[in-house]
Parts: structure tokens; sequence; C-alpha cells
């Protein structure tokens, strides 16, 4: 019998608290990785994750290895997944985080740079566009090996509201939130969909309601839905969380499935030199393609609206 040797699925994450945490037992269940190593300032708090963590492991179907480490064991990581920062306070934009988690990653992303230039980079800190470009420009990576999470989570918000609406299986709706993970983000009104018909065609032939006032307060309660729940309970984690595993499935498993990530674009509808979300095919390289979409005048205007915000801010960042 010929042996094959298979070299182990490494995800490196960096930072644990609630995102981080949560995300790594997400990607525990989920069997993606036979290794995940936890990387944070405060190393006790990464040894009792990785502590308890290790104790579901004979609870999973599938083994994984499970331990707090250094940025030296980013050396072969497939994907380093980026969850540290400044948390985001009841009040407070994601924007207003932006200037402390700048400082913060130019301590991280130097680091894991140093550890492995291969791997790939997901970034799930806030203000997570910014920080995507930030880490973009700090690694010196290929465009492609840098990721947010960006809109995965939005659009997962509005799917899901639109379900509760129209009462369908949420992942029989189809629809974007594109632009900034945040107040400025954009809704693909023109492209939503379900069973293949656009959502006004839907209503009128299932004697549905599809008032603009209607959608316009899925969308609203979509925007600030972190709002209400960092007011409520002072952090999101479990969506987010499922959507990092999502995005990291598609790259392990070499999907090319697309996801609302945060990318670098250039001339997309004018837009250049900026990471907006938008839906993009990923795949175990990355970033495969960011798709075109046919969107309408009032969606590019708003896009646009939304990368200039973005620069406004980036233009006051020392990089």
């Amino acid at each position: 019998m010929v042996s094959h040797f298979k070299r182990p699925t490494r995800i490196a994450i960096v930072g644990t608290g609630n995102v981080g945490a949560t995300f790594a037992y997400a990607l525990l269940l989920s069997g993606l990785a036979t290794e995940i190593v936890l990387i944070d300032a405060n190393r006790a708090k990464a040894e009792g994750e990785a502590m308890d963590l290790n104790h579901a492991v004979p609870l999973l179907p599938q083994p994984a290895r499970v331990w707090a480490g250094t940025y030296e064991d980013c050396a072969t990581a497939l994907i380093t997944v980026v969850t540290a920062g400044a948390a985001q306070r009841p009040g407070e934009t994601r924007l207003d985080l932006v200037h402390r988690n700048v400082a913060i990653f130019k301590q991280i992303i130097p680091e894991i740079v140093r550890h492995n230039p291969n791997t790939i980079l997901l970034i799930a800190t806030n203000p997570v566009d910014i920080l995507t470009y930030v880490a973009l420009k700090l690694s010196g990576f290929r465009k492609n090996h840098v990721i947010g999470s960006g809109t995965v989570l939005d659009t997962a918000r509005f799917r899901y509201l639109l379900s509760q609406h129209f009462d369908v299986d949420p992942r029989s709706v189809h629809a974007y939130i594109i632009g900034e993970h945040g107040d400025s983000e954009v809704p693909v009104w023109s492209l939503a969909n379900i069973a293949g018909m656009r959502l006004p065609q839907y209503c009128a032939m299932n004697q549905m309601g599809c008032q603009s006032s209607i959608l316009e307060d899925i969308f609203q309660q979509t925007r600030d839905a972190a709002y209400h729940i960092i007011e409520r309970k002072g952090a999101t984690y479990y969506a987010i969380a499922s959507g990092l595993v999502r995005i990291c499935e598609s790259i392990i498993r070499d999907q090319g499935s697309v996801l609302s990530v945060s990318s670098y674009l250039e001339d997309y509808y004018g837009i250049s030199d900026i990471c907006l979300s938008l839906p993009t095919v990923i795949d175990l390289d990355g970033v495969e393609r960011v798709i075109r979409l046919d969107l309408s005048p009032e969606e590019v205007e708003g896009l646009r609206k939304s990368a200039e915000v973005l620069k406004d801010i980036i233009r006051s960042l020392d990089l």
C-alpha cells in the first residue's frame, strides 16, 4: 500500500474575543480545519479558549488539534483570520473604531507576514472595509490574498428579514447588500429575487405586499441590526462567526462560491483603490474575481457614495 502524506489544514485566528472565540468554535464544529491555532495578546485568554475547545473534540465527528500559539504558528496556515481589535461600543459607529484598530493592525499584520507571506488574510475587525485595505497595504500581499468579511453578514441579515416577510426559507431568497459594511451600505433591490422572479413580479404573482415602505423598513432593520444587538447584549458574534466559516469553506474546498466579501477594486463602475463588498467568487487562491453587477443608476450612485465615505477616512490615516 502506498502511503500519501497530506499536509494538515491549519487556520490561524488572531484575536480570541467574542468573535474570534465563537468563530473558533464554529470552525471546530464544521470539521474544515485539522489544526486551529489561537493567538492573542492576552495569552491566558487564548489558552483558556483552547482548553475549552479541546474538551469538545472527543464529542465531534472529526478531530482537530487546537492550541494557543504565537505568530510563528501562522507559518503553515492556509488562512489567517484576524478578529483582533477594539470592540464597537453602544452608540458607536464602525467608522468610529478606525484609528484605534489601525494602530493595532500596524502591530499584527507585519508579524503575520514575517512568518507566512503566502497565507490568505481574512479580516473581520471593524471597520472591516478600511481594515481590509489597511491589511493589504501593510502586508504587500497580492490583492486576491486579502479578503474582508464585508457584507456577508449584512447580506445574511437581509435575506433573513426578506424571508420573514415573504414566508420562505432564507436560503431561497437571493439578494445582496453591497458597499460598506456600515451605514452607507446599499441594498441591490433591482436584482433581488425569489424563485427567479424579481420581487415586484413575485409579489404580483403571489398577492403579497411589496410596497416601497415595507422594503425600506426591511433594509433599515438590516443596516441597523448591529446597533440593536449591541444595545441588548453588548456584541454580535454568532452570525459573523458563521459567515467566516462559510468564507473559509469556499477557500478550503475550492468551491468558487459567490459571497459578498470585501476586496480591492479596480475600475468597478469607476471605483478604484478601495476595498468594498460586492458579490465575489472565492476559491482556493482567495478572490478569483469580483462579479460585475447590472446595477440600477441609483445603486451605482449609492455604491460610489459608499466608496467616498471610506476614502475620506483612509485619507486621514498614516499608511
